[in-house]
């Protein structure tokens, strides 16, 4: 193996290892949203929760960037749709770090989000 092979292969073996990026995906989703539906509960603490909505938050912010770059090969439907749920999230946000809101239904969007990436990827 050549000096400049070794790297390229390490690299490749550490891609493998952290898996698809829909698996990716949903690792982070799930992640985020076990953390907001722990902190929810009524034996959880508004400082976790507010930690998960801030993860969570920065979540979609980087999937609205991603998807509103004219590179990305997701239908324009599905990357509007998915521009208008973070746009949601960000406002629901707001209204539940100010007391006015439920948490829940960002944690139903995010379960099937996650629910999506479970299914097989279309051919």
């Amino acid at each position: 193996m050549t000096a400049m092979a070794m790297p390229v292969s390490g690299y490749a073996q550490a891609a493998r290892a952290l898996g698809t990026p829909r698996s990716i995906e949903h690792r982070v989703f799930g992640s985020v949203t076990g953390r907001m539906s722990r902190a929810a509960r009524p034996d959880g603490s508004f400082p976790d929760l507010v930690a998960a909505l801030h993860d969570n938050l920065s979540l979609w912010t980087t999937i609205m960037a991603d998807v509103a770059d004219s590179r990305n090969a997701l239908p324009v439907p599905l990357r509007a749709q998915l521009v208008y749920l973070g746009e949601f999230t960000r406002a629901h946000t707001q209204k539940v770090l100010r007391g006015e809101a439920d948490p829940a239904p960002l944690i139903d969007i995010n379960s099937a989000i996650i629910r999506g990436l479970r299914a097989p990827a279309p051919a």
